[in-house]
């Protein structure tokens, strides 16, 4: 999980050894924000899928190419192709038979206020000369422009042409990670919030090991950690407010914690 700020999204990166870089899935997963322990589990299988579980519940899946930047395009745009110069990709064209009508720009933007009066106390010769404010005209309509037609000649919008990518390979071990195999296994975790924990790890190439470890370790302190949360919470119960009132109390107090805190793990 990621949080920081306006970022909450549950990271999922993968290496590629045929570009050398550290791939981020292309279309983030939401992640948990409560102040609950979570499980999160990433399947990468040899027939280049991927799965992502949170709690056991599958939240997301697909092909690695798919969803991860591990393949060049398969076609691009045919460099000996350009848009002609005489292709028409304007829509709409001025009406050539309309005509601006004689007198449009004489009429003015403003004109004097016809229902201003002069005020009683007003002299001409200590105020100056009374001028009546200026108002908007409703009589203008602005600068003028012909009204559009449809272009007899419009073709659409230029489409470029594409050509199969010479650069284009498919790469049948996008899943593995260690093209001579892994013999370690490293964590980098970075976390801001005291009393972060993280526990209950397991690398396996078993599915229903990982499942059958979760049950025997995550799950079975889940519901403990639920009954200590809900009882520290009845003892700093803020008294006198209702539930409506501590519920908003608690959302205020995330979104403090998120404008100086970030967890990335």
């Amino acid at each position: 999980p990621d949080i920081c700020g306006g970022t909450k999204r549950t990271h999922v990166i993968l290496h590629s050894e045929a570009k050398d870089d550290n791939l981020l899935i292309n279309k983030d997963i939401p992640c948990e924000k409560d102040s609950f322990s979570h499980l999160y589990t990433l399947v990468v299988r040899p027939d280049n899928t991927f799965e992502v579980f949170v709690d056991k519940k599958s939240v997301r899946s697909g092909k690695l190419e798919d969803e991860f930047d591990f393949l060049e395009a398969k076609e691009i745009e045919d460099p000996n192709e350009s848009k002609p110069e005489d292709w028409v990709d304007a829509r709409k064209i001025p009406d050539p038979e309309d005509v601006k009508p004689e007198g449009y720009d004489d009429i003015a933007k403003e004109i004097a206020d016809p229902d201003a009066k002069k005020p009683d106390d007003w002299d001409d010769e200590d105020d100056g000369e009374w001028e009546a404010p200026m108002i908007d005209n409703p009589e203008y309509k602005g600068e003028w422009k012909p009204k559009m037609i449809d272009n007899p000649d419009y073709k659409g919008p230029w489409v470029h042409p594409k050509i199969p990518n010479p650069d284009y390979k498919y790469d049948e071990k996008m899943h593995a990670v260690c093209p001579d195999g892994c013999s370690h296994v490293g964590f980098e975790l970075w976390q801001v919030t005291a009393g972060t924990i993280f526990d209950d790890i397991i690398v396996t190439d078993s599915l229903e090991e990982a499942q059958k470890f979760a049950e025997e370790t995550f799950f079975k302190k889940k519901d403990g950690e639920k009954a200590m949360y809900d009882e520290q919470q009845e003892a700093t119960k803020t008294p006198d407010l209702d539930e409506d009132e501590e519920d908003n109390l608690e959302d205020d107090d995330f979104e403090d914690d998120d404008d100086f805190m970030g967890d990335e793990f």
